[in-house]
């Protein structure tokens, strides 16, 4: 068995499982800042919520196309 290919697959996919949690919690707490009242410029804000959703989109969406066969050919 190829054991550093293996490490390699799960490092990878540790990496990515993290990193697109901590993006979706960020565009949520940005969220969630952008929706408070007192904010000086909530627009700015939640358009960075949303370029971390879309990180997060572009992500899952990239994994759907590694692990389906048919896009793949």
């Amino acid at each position: 068995m190829k054991w550093l290919e293996l490490l390699q697959v799960a490092g990878v996919t540790l990496f990515s499982a993290v990193t697109l949690v901590a993006l979706y919690s960020l565009g949520v707490r940005l969220t969630a800042i952008a929706g408070d009242a007192q904010q000086k410029a909530p627009g700015l804000l939640r358009s960075l919520a949303y370029a971390c959703f879309a990180v997060c989109g572009a992500g899952v969406l990239f994994g759907i196309y590694l692990i389906v066969p048919y896009f793949g050919k």
